[in-house]
């Protein structure tokens, strides 16, 4: 058990926190670049990656987006051969977006090492319940950052009127 004092514990959580971001913001920054995307096509990507297959409106919501700014970002995508875009089996009217064997390898390629060393040095060095305490920590993190999501999308953009 520690004996710092607890509010510099948390002081000190929120400094390696904030640096963690930072890491991962630069890592996504040379992955979008290698792969000749911008950084929102990166997270359409990775969103289809997760899930293998996405209708547009369904990434729109995911990503923020308007319909005009989804065609546009896939179109972006498939001309680079790294989504394509079919008639839904169920429903002719609607389209599914996957993600192509290529855009996969090179994710893998840029992210896989990571992962292979996170989960051989990082994660496990850690008991069963300090990796339970861990995913806690980082799931009420991403719920808070989610919660606040719309509030900052609708706040006034620096240089824009507001209305």
């Amino acid at each position: 058990m520690s004996r710092e004092n607890p509010d510099r514990l948390r002081e000190r959580l929120g400094v390696e926190s904030q640096a963690h971001q930072s890491a991962v913001d630069a890592l996504d920054d040379a992955a979008a670049a290698c792969l000749g995307v911008n950084r929102t096509d990166l997270r359409c990507l990775e969103y289809l990656m997760q899930r293998e297959t996405a209708a547009p409106s369904e990434l729109g919501s995911a990503l923020g987006l308007t319909t005009g700014s989804v065609t546009a970002m896939l179109d972006r995508l498939e001309r680079l051969g790294y989504l394509t875009r079919s008639p839904d089996p169920t429903d002719r009217r609607k389209v599914v977006v996957r993600v192509t064997p290529d855009a996969t390898r090179r994710g893998r390629d840029i992210y896989g090492p990571i992962a292979e060393e996170g989960a051989r040095s990082i994660a496990a060095s850690y008991t069963a319940d300090e990796l339970e305490l861990i995913i806690g920590f980082l799931t009420g993190s991403r719920e808070l950052y989610e919660r606040h999501l719309d509030r900052v999308r609708g706040m006034p953009q620096a240089g824009r009127r507001v209305r």
